[in-house]
């Protein structure tokens, strides 16, 4: 029963697992895009450009747009991350043409975090688990060769209530994500929307964003990824460099 499982499970890893050479925006690109540029022009925008404040608004908002419609359209795909990107982009403009109380940006900012932990534990019971896609995948793990190992191992039923609960600390992160959000923009976000200084505390929110909520939130995730490849190596009785992927192994 177990050697079925752990069989099962391997073309449900495969499918979430198809790297393809520059398959996605360079990282420090997409950091230019969707943090650093926007957050100088709702800054400083108003200083160099001679437009209204809901203007520079949707300026800022033009870059994290177009880089999603370009990794769309250059790379033919977009993972769930850069969809809740996107989304999140077109919400804060949607509130600030309403005119909505800073209140409501700060649930939108703890909206998407909470939405994509929540479609991680949805995802868990189904054939293509995101806990897969996220930690167990071959640009992180010797895919092939841990599989092969719980096979002959027959720990099947133990290497599914291992990803399970890896999926709860995944989706853990994503929460604590949610609430740091919340919070800081509750700190920062005091002005009226659509003034100056509202442009300027969401360019300040979202500098912030990354040290301040990315850090523990990463924190966490490599706390999974470690807590994983530890059971792994007690399940398969590999070491740590045969589960790792490595640069020998491309």
């Amino acid at each position: 029963m177990s050697q079925s499982v752990s069989q099962s499970a391997k073309p449900e890893i495969k499918s979430q697992t198809s790297p393809q050479p520059n398959s996605q925006m360079n990282p420090m690109i997409s950091l230019v895009f969707n943090v650093v540029i926007p957050s100088l022009i709702l800054a400083k925008g108003g200083q160099y450009v001679a437009l209204d404040p809901r203007n520079i608004l949707f300026l800022a908002l033009a870059f994290p747009l177009a880089g999603g419609i370009y990794e769309f359209v250059r790379f033919r795909k977009a993972d769930f991350i850069t969809i809740f990107g996107f989304v999140s982009t077109l919400l804060t403009g949607g509130l600030s043409l309403m005119q909505l109380t800073v209140f409501w940006f700060a649930v939108k900012e703890a909206l998407i975090p909470g939405l994509i932990g929540v479609f991680v534990i949805a995802t868990a019971g189904g054939t293509k688990p995101l806990v897969y896609k996220l930690i167990y995948n071959e640009k992180v793990i010797d895919v092939p060769r841990v599989d092969a190992a719980l096979r002959e191992r027959s720990v099947g039923d133990e290497f599914t209530q291992l990803m399970r609960s890896t999926t709860m600390i995944l989706a853990a992160s994503f929460f604590l994500s949610a609430v740091l959000n919340f919070i800081l923009a509750t700190i920062i976000l005091k002005s009226p929307t659509g003034t100056p200084a509202f442009n300027e505390e969401l360019g300040r929110l979202t500098a912030l964003s990354y040290p301040v909520i990315a850090l523990p939130s990463m924190g966490v995730m490599v706390f999974a990824v470690l807590r994983l490849v530890r059971e792994l190596r007690v399940l398969t009785g590999l070491s740590m460099e045969e589960i790792l992927k490595t640069n020998q192994k491309k």
